[in-house]
């Protein structure tokens, strides 16, 4: 029989299980199950409410994707703060608490599942995770900055089973005590690229701040070991000034370190574009780098220009 066909796509993850399941089976099954069965029906509920899909439900575990980051990041909130009001109706043995990780990158799909580092990611962040708590990738944390009320605490690079390279995590610090809430006005947006342009179209009030947003993304993203945040800069970016750069990293399969193409293909989008910001990016990238000396006499002389008096 001939093999079903897989596909491939950016998808928003998020991961889930309960803290301490084994323990609370072994303390009275029936109670357990009965308390799981309603905490499942919130959670369900909720990622339901915020457009996502699910996926796997094996055991204590749910497995969910969404069409943007946003969208999952409030599940995730609405969630453990749900949860948190529904223990405490309960004893205090017997209080029921997940672990929620969350991941944006590359998925496989086959026979209506999904498989890959993304979902692996997303379930290791999940046991990284404080119990009722959240923990994010960076990917994650640079696009829901400044969209959500949440603040992020850096735990640094982490060593993930499974995964080659150590990834950057990120705690979610927020309110468990708070009224949950979902915001049903969020359209329903049909993919991640949909999402991420349609966000940043949102949040771009000219031109210029485009370009600014652009620039500070891509500082941010062409420090990262993790190709798949340059695959988000493309989504985000479709005619970015950085565009042919970052598909030359994700075709070579190779960050910035010490290759002498990629700091030229740098240096020569900065220069066509001739942008003090971009220059500026450049100088900051490559303190030493080959253009260095002349990306600073570009700057002084845009600075230069900048501060001469306007003719009437």
């Amino acid at each position: 029989m001939e093999a079903p066909p897989l596909k491939r796509k950016l998808a928003a993850i998020l991961a889930a299980d309960v803290e301490g399941y084994s323990r609370l089976m072994n303390i009275d099954e029936e109670h357990t199950l009965a308390t799981l069965t309603s905490h499942r029906t919130i959670v369900d509920g909720l990622i339901e409410k915020a457009h996502g899909q699910i996926f796997g439900t094996a055991g204590d575990s749910v497995l969910a994707e969404f069409p943007s980051v946003v969208h999952a990041f409030n599940a995730a909130i609405a969630i453990q703060q749900s949860i948190w009001r529904a223990n405490q109706a309960l004893p205090i043995d017997s209080r029921m608490n997940f672990r929620i990780g969350i991941n944006v990158g590359d998925v496989l799909v086959k026979n209506g599942d999904i498989f890959g580092d993304g979902v692996n990611i997303a379930a290791r962040l999940e046991g990284l995770a404080d119990v009722g708590g959240i923990c994010v990738t960076r990917g994650v944390r640079d696009h829901l900055r400044d969209r959500v009320d949440a603040t992020f605490e850096d735990l640094g690079e982490q060593n993930i089973k499974n995964i080659a390279r150590p990834l950057r995590v990120f705690r979610v610090l927020f309110d468990q005590e708070r009224e949950p809430a979902i915001d049903l006005a969020l359209p329903l947006i049909e993919s991640p690229e949909q999402s991420i342009a349609a966000e940043h179209a949102r949040s771009d009030d000219s031109d210029d701040a485009g370009h600014r947003v652009e620039v500070a993304f891509w500082k941010s993203v062409q420090e990262s070991d993790d190709l798949a945040e340059y695959a988000i800069y493309l989504q985000r970016f479709p005619n970015g000034q950085f565009l042919e750069l970052a598909k030359a990293r994700l075709k070579s399969g190779r960050t910035s370190g010490d290759d002498p193409s990629v700091e030229l293909a740098f240096w020569e989008t900065v220069r066509e574009a001739g942008n003090i910001d971009m220059l500026k990016a450049y100088v900051l990238k490559y303190p030493n780098g080959e253009f260095t000396d002349l990306a600073n006499i570009m700057i002084a002389d845009r600075l230069q220009a900048h501060s001469l008096p306007k003719v009437d």
